[in-house]
């Protein structure tokens, strides 16, 4: 069965998270969920309640990790997708993912990104006068590199397919199935 890895941390955010999770396997894709080490992380929820000018994060779902970053084969995998949160700010200086993310590029694997998990895109220095999207308070994050922001549900630059938030998780994920289907892995 072919393979996608989903990376994720503690306080990776819920929708961005669990939608790629059943999405990818109602393809006939396994899906190998990958953090810093394996074991059970907690997931967290973003909402902007109501007269709110940040977000909100409260408590969401727990999910185990299958293999701990440093264990990654990825020639094993057709592709990988970078859950949004919190989690990218701090596992994106994770030189085994780092490893990873580049591995996949440089051989044109489809690489979904959403919301924060561009940092880690910007940190693995792959996005460089790239298109982007990102969640809008991620945007220096990915102009500071080189890249350019586009305010768009989904931007696909060669093998990236970017998204904002989890507001854009369906055609985010119709769009990184596609590139998945195409690459025959």
């Amino acid at each position: 069965m072919k393979k996608v890895l989903l990376v994720i941390g503690d306080a990776a955010e819920l929708l961005d998270t669990m939608y790629p999770y059943f999405r990818i396997q109602e393809d006939g894709y396994g899906v190998v969920v990958a953090a810093p080490e394996k074991r059970l992380y907690h997931l967290v929820q973003h909402e902007r309640p109501d007269g709110w000018d940040i977000t909100q994060e409260t408590a969401g779902y727990h999910l185990a990790a299958d293999i701990a970053f440093r264990d990654i084969r990825p020639e094993e995998y057709a592709g990988i997708v970078l859950s949004g949160g919190r989690a990218p700010e701090y596992i994106r200086y994770d030189e085994d993912l780092l490893r990873t993310v580049r591995f996949m590029n440089e051989r044109r694997l489809p690489i979904a990104s959403v919301c924060h998990g561009i940092e880690i895109l910007a940190t693995a220095n792959i996005i460089r006068g790239k298109r982007v999207t990102t969640v809008k308070k991620c945007r220096f994050d990915a102009e500071v590199v080189g890249a350019t922001f586009v305010d768009e549900p989904v931007v696909v630059d060669g093998n990236l397919i970017c998204s904002r938030t989890w507001h854009d998780n369906a055609p985010w994920m119709r769009t990184f199935m596609q590139h998945l289907a195409a690459t025959g892995r």
